[in-house]
């Protein structure tokens, strides 16, 4: 089966800065909360062991809903279905690397199961839209329209605790790459 091609970002998007909002995150311990997932059943991150990468994003838009303007003008809310096809497009290179990847977003698993359909993914979204797991994390959030969403950001957590975050992510389309440049995505040699 071919690959769908990842779909392009517009140019022009406002690149996020580092506001400091995921800084304490190293370190923590994922919390045990169950997610529902695309899958059907529910995942708790916390009790996976191994690598896990965890992708928080804001919000995947559907096919032929053009985004708003506004939308557009939010720092890093533009780009949630390219960064998943992305993920998409290196899972069997993050697989090689044992790192199991979910994405993670407050919309609803009907929503997130539409998207995983259309776009092909070979991992599963968890839905957080009771907001539980980005609570117990203090995730940064925004506003837009009288509704929260998660900003954009990656956990990469080691047997049930963050070992790296990745924050403020842009452009998304591309950060899969960093993920997987970044060195201690590489597996540990022991010496002798």
């Amino acid at each position: 089966m071919s690959k769908d091609p990842t779909p392009e970002l517009p140019p022009g998007l406002p690149v996020p800065i580092d506001d400091g909002a995921a800084g304490h995150l190293r370190g923590m311990p994922m919390p045990s909360v169950p997610l529902r997932s695309t899958s059907g059943g529910t995942v708790d991150v916390s009790r996976l062991p191994g690598r896990t990468v965890v992708y928080c994003y804001p919000h995947t838009g559907r096919p032929g809903e053009p985004s708003v303007a506004e939308w557009d003008a939010i720092p890093g809310a533009r780009g949630c279905t390219p960064e998943s096809c992305s993920f998409r497009d290196h899972h069997a290179e993050l697989g090689r690397l044992g790192l199991r990847v979910f994405g993670l977003s407050a919309d609803d698993p009907g929503w997130q199961r539409e998207a995983a359909t259309r776009l092909r993914l070979p991992f599963e979204l968890l839905s957080d839209s009771s907001f539980a797991f980005a609570q117990a994390l203090r995730l940064p959030t925004f506003e837009f329209q009288g509704r929260r969403y998660l900003k954009r950001l990656t956990l990469v957590a080691r047997d049930g605790r963050i070992e790296k975050v990745f924050y403020p992510v842009f452009p998304p389309d591309r950060h899969v790459l960093e993920v997987l440049a970044w060195p201690g995505a590489r597996p540990r040699v022991e010496k002798n």
